[in-house]
């Protein structure tokens, strides 16, 4: 019953027992308890048939609310949202992932707390941390496996260090998959089938399928930056591997191309810089970039057939360079029936789409089913 309120329409008892079959006295009880919870509560009087209004019920997502984390190389944004995942505070600092766990996490729970203060709330009132990291999650246990761009990170128990702060449930996740869910939630829900990737300092993506963000059998589902890209085969990749796309088509391979050309590019922001700036060699290289990464998409195409691909990251920052190089080769490679309807676009959530899939994914948890009767229990 809780689910069907979630969606923020204020309802009546009667409305409630005709969507669920359950008798009125049930529902009363149902009610009682979720009230006492704080999730649900009065939300006026429906229109009146004969006597007395009757009172509706809405779902009230100021209740508890979320931490959410978002890490990657050399960022982090942080957010406090509501049940509903309207942020209520927001930070973005430059951090370096490779200062290593107990410097990065120790930073995380300092800033978390100062930024929940900022809202006027408790920490009691925190109920889920939802953080991603750039790298594989097993996500089932939070722990990141062999993060190339991670040192030090290996297996590291993420939620139990940050529990040391919080006393909520951390959920983990890569930041690709996160910001996928963000992007769906937020500006596709009514797409099926979405394919997110992300261009910044490395690359990777998040599927949707039937809806829903699909992780694969160990969390490595859509790790399409250490796919082999033809004609690198000398390009070494930090993975260990040679001529994977990261190695060729990401932020940061661009800027080591750009360097060598005598261009001032340290990073993926430089390379933004450089485009926006109207520097010619910086826009042939970001569109080969993408054409490199929708020689990969092009399979993903035809092994998925999602509807829409989103392209988001810094380097998605640089203009149609990018979009243009990844569409060329996509249409151009891929069957007409995979591509009948395909949109590629560029991330609608942009910066918030990792701190909105990360909050999605919190809430998801402490509001599911289970995670409610639960509760009220």
């Amino acid at each position: 019953m809780f689910q069907l309120l979630r969606d923020g329409q204020p309802r009546t008892r009667a409305d409630l027992a005709a969507i669920t079959g359950q008798a009125r006295s049930t529902i009363a009880a149902r009610i009682d308890l979720l009230m006492a919870s704080g999730l649900i509560a009065p939300a006026g009087e429906a229109s009146s048939t004969g006597g007395r209004p009757p009172v509706t019920f809405a779902f009230s997502p100021g209740a508890r609310i979320v931490l959410a984390v978002d890490l990657g190389a050399t960022h982090a944004r942080l957010a406090v949202t509501d049940l509903a995942s309207n942020v209520l505070a927001e930070v973005d600092a430059p951090l370096s992932i490779s200062d290593g766990p107990e410097n990065v996490l120790a930073w995380v729970a300092e800033t978390g707390e100062k930024l929940i203060a900022t809202t006027g709330r408790d920490l009691k009132d925190l109920v889920s941390v939802g953080v991603g990291l750039p790298g594989p999650v097993e996500h089932s246990t939070g722990r990141p496996i062999n993060p190339p761009i991670m040192p030090a990170w290996d297996d590291v128990d993420v939620p139990a260090i940050l529990k040391r702060t919080f006393d909520a449930s951390v959920l983990v996740d890569n930041d690709v998959n996160i910001m996928a869910l963000g992007e769906h939630r937020t500006a596709w829900p009514g797409v099926s089938d979405l394919l997110f990737v992300k261009v910044a300092t490395g690359i990777g993506a998040g599927v949707i399928s039937d809806g829903e963000l699909r992780r694969g059998a160990q969390g490595a589902a859509g790790d399409i930056g250490h796919i082999a890209v033809p004609n690198a085969t000398d390009t070494p990749c930090r993975c260990g591997n040679i001529g994977c796309l990261e190695a060729v088509a990401s932020g940061q391979a661009i800027a080591g191309a750009l360097k060598k050309e005598g261009l001032e590019a340290a990073n993926s922001g430089d390379v933004v810089s450089l485009v926006r700036g109207g520097d010619l060699m910086a826009s042939h290289a970001v569109r080969q970039a993408g054409r490199d990464i929708g020689s990969v998409l092009a399979a993903c195409v035809s092994l998925l057939n999602p509807s829409m691909i989103v392209v988001g990251g810094v380097i998605a920052d640089a203009g149609e360079h990018l979009i243009a190089g990844i569409r060329e080769i996509v249409y151009q490679r891929s069957l007409p029936l995979a591509t009948q309807h395909l949109r590629i676009v560029t991330s609608q959530a942009r910066g918030q789409a990792g701190v909105l899939g990360a909050s999605a994914m919190a809430i998801d948890h402490v509001l599911s089913p289970a995670a409610i009767d639960a509760l009220i229990a």
